[in-house]
C-alpha cells in the first residue's frame, strides 16, 4: 500500500503545483497521515518478527529502512503541497495538526 500511496501523492502534488490547486494540495497533506500510520505499523510488526526469530533481523532492518525512506518521500511531497497553498493563499500550513 505504501508505495502506491506515495506514488499517488507525488502525482497529486505535482498536479497541484502545475495547476496551483489548493484543494488538491490539501488532499496530499491528508494522505500523508495514512503514510505515517503505515510506517508506524511497519515498525511494530517488524519488531515482533525480529523478537520471534532472530533470523528475521537483517531482512526486517532492510524493510524498516525502505519504509522510512518512503515515509520521507511522503513528507517531502507534503512540503510541495504546503508550498502550493502558501503560493496561492499566502497561508502557512506547515506544522498544523489539521487543515
Amino acid at each position: 500500500d505504501m508505495p502506491n500511496q506515495i506514488r499517488q501523492m507525488i502525482r497529486m502534488a505535482l498536479d497541484a503545483l502545475v495547476k496551483l490547486d489548493v484543494e488538491l494540495a490539501q488532499e496530499v497533506i491528508k494522505m500523508d497521515q495514512l503514510v505515517d500510520t503505515i510506517n508506524r505499523n511497519m515498525y511494530t510488526e517488524l519488531q515482533g518478527l525480529m523478537k520471534a526469530d532472530s533470523n528475521n533481523v537483517e531482512r526486517a532492518v532492510q524493510y524498516l529502512s525502505s519504509s522510512r525512506y518512503l515515509e520521507r518521500i511522503g513528507d517531502l511531497t507534503t512540503n510541495i503541497a504546503e508550498d502550493v497553498i502558501f503560493m496561492v493563499k499566502g497561508e502557512v500550513v506547515r506544522h498544523k495538526i489539521a487543515i
